[in-house]
């Protein structure tokens, strides 16, 4: 692993910054911040920062409002902040927090690149605060030369972030995607006061992993600021399930179910849905949930094209290039579709249910593309159901919505896909763990292309592997950057482009 330790100077320098510890002030508009130091990992934190008022009372599913001023003196952020409500979990409904950190700075130094990461967890559960070493720390400590501060900010999930319906659509105080506007309202906090902590506004990244990678998609192709609230973007396997209009009868369906579920039914359902303690709103997501764990459905909080934020879906965003960021990064993993499907699904009656809107010609190109016996890229011969389903699960919800969103962008593109077995959903990694400590060529070949993007917008200008190992070719070329067992390699895209030329076709129909 490259360390900074390899620097003489290190013991020392170390010494004088834990020193100076106390020093880590952060004074804002609305209050001052003291952050704190950690000696073993190099890194100067703020662990708690308020970025938003708390969406209590009639704030509930709102968009986020203006923090609160801070007046009871310095705020500690040196501690850790509760998560949003959960799947299920109560969590708290005080929970529009974000923390940061990176290798200590002063202001005699630049302002570094900024890295805005987005948490995942089907957008129905995960938090943003961190314990150390935080969970990216890796790709900062890959070399001497990544060196970027990374902020963590909290969003609503389930029905508290992605309530949809025409009650909310009509109520001035209501927003369907409350939660992809909690992550606006980051990204805003950090062009306005990143710069108090080293970072410099014209250089953030935005990232995230299953649906904190869904969150860049929602971030890249929602609405426009006069000033970009970010220039790079990068997808790991982003979850992008069916996004319907908010006033299709799906996105009804959920709002009807959830009021029932909660005994809020009636004129006043919305009002009543405000008032209700947050564990029975929490107990109904729960519920709506637990049912579709592997159906066609999955699960049912997600975005939603509301007209406002999200104005358009993905396959017609990215098609057009109306996107938010110039440069695009998006991976995928090789299996992870089979996260979402059961052992024993069933082919005919599995899709019977998640493409109820296709024709039998749409369903004859769909057999066509995905027959009883086949192959992909990456994946070997198969003549079952499991493999067979996983894959269009896969392509039509992850990997094709990765490909689009990197794409998409107009300055430069790349993509990668993750093979090492299992090649699971999540089974990539970006936590200390021993494979670093083992395997340098993939530490460095993996995380150093990431860091290289943060830092340059290109995953290879800073490349630590050797000149004999494969960078990440843009996306241009048609290849995709591959990481195997062995180490790294590219491969031809054509089957996977023709599928997902497929997918973005039929979008209008599954609809994404």
């Amino acid at each position: 692993m490259v360390s900074l330790r390899k620097h003489g100077w290190w013991v020392v320098a170390l010494a004088a910054q834990h020193l100076n510890a106390q020093k880590l002030l952060a004074s804002l508009d609305y209050g001052s911040f003291q952050g704190t130091y950690d000696v073993r990992y190099n890194i100067s934190y703020w662990q708690k920062i308020p970025y938003a008022a708390p969406p209590v009372g009639g704030n509930r599913f709102r968009a986020p409002q203006p923090p609160l001023p801070i007046t009871s003196g310095v705020y500690n952020s040196s501690q850790p902040f509760d998560m949003c409500p959960q799947r299920a979990v109560n969590g708290s409904e005080d929970c529009l927090y974000l923390g940061l950190y990176s290798r200590p700075w002063t202001t005699s130094q630049p302002l570094r690149p900024v890295v805005v990461v987005f948490y995942g967890g089907a957008f129905v559960q995960g938090s943003a605060s961190f314990t150390i070493p935080p969970s990216a720390y890796p790709v900062l400590n890959v070399s001497d030369s990544s060196n970027m501060i990374f902020v963590y900010p909290n969003y609503r999930l389930n029905a508290f972030g992605f309530l949809p319906g025409k009650e909310v659509a009509d109520d001035p105080h209501s927003n369907a995607n409350a939660g992809l506007l909690d992550q606006e309202a980051a990204l805003i906090w950090t062009q306005k006061y990143i710069k108090h902590f080293g970072g410099d506004p014209t250089e953030v990244s935005i990232w995230g992993q299953s649906a904190g990678g869904g969150s860049v998609v929602a971030q890249v192709i929602g609405r426009k600021h006069d000033v970009p609230l970010f220039k790079r973007a990068l997808a790991s396997s982003p979850f992008w399930p069916k996004t319907y209009s908010n006033d299709d009868p799906e996105a009804q369906a959920r709002y009807e179910t959830l009021v029932s579920l909660t005994g809020c039914a009636g004129p006043d359902s919305l009002k009543c849905l405000k008032r209700v303690d947050v564990s029975v709103i929490r107990n109904a997501s729960y519920a709506m949930v637990s049912g579709n764990m592997y159906g066609p459905t999955s699960y049912p909080w997600s975005p939603v094209i509301d007209g406002e934020f999200l104005r358009k879906p993905l396959s017609e965003a990215a098609k057009s290039c109306s996107v938010n960021n110039q440069l695009g990064f998006s991976m995928y993993n090789t299996h992870e579709g089979e996260n979402f499907v059961s052992s024993n699904v069933v082919y005919d009656s599995w899709i019977a249910d998640f493409l109820p809107k296709f024709s039998a010609a749409d369903l004859d190109r769909l057999n066509a593309l995905y027959p009883v016996a086949g192959h992909a890229e990456s994946i070997p011969a198969y003549n079952d159901s499991y493999t067979r389903v996983g894959l269009i699960y896969r392509d039509s919800v992850l990997a094709c919505p990765a490909y689009w969103t990197a794409g998409a962008a107009p300055k430069g593109s790349w993509l990668g896909e993750y093979t090492i077995s299992p090649a699971k959903h999540a089974s990539d990694w970006n936590t200390v763990n021993a494979i670093q400590q083992t395997d340098p060529l993939h530490y460095e070949g993996y995380a150093g292309a990431f860091a290289s993007y943060f830092m340059t917008g290109d995953p290879n200008a800073l490349k630590l592997t050797a000149e004999d190992v494969a960078g990440v070719p843009a996306l241009k070329t048609g290849q995709e950057f591959v990481i195997d067992s062995a180490g790294f390699t590219t491969r031809n895209l054509s089957q996977f482009m023709e599928r997902c030329d497929f997918w973005r076709e039929v979008a209008p129909r599954l609809p994404v």
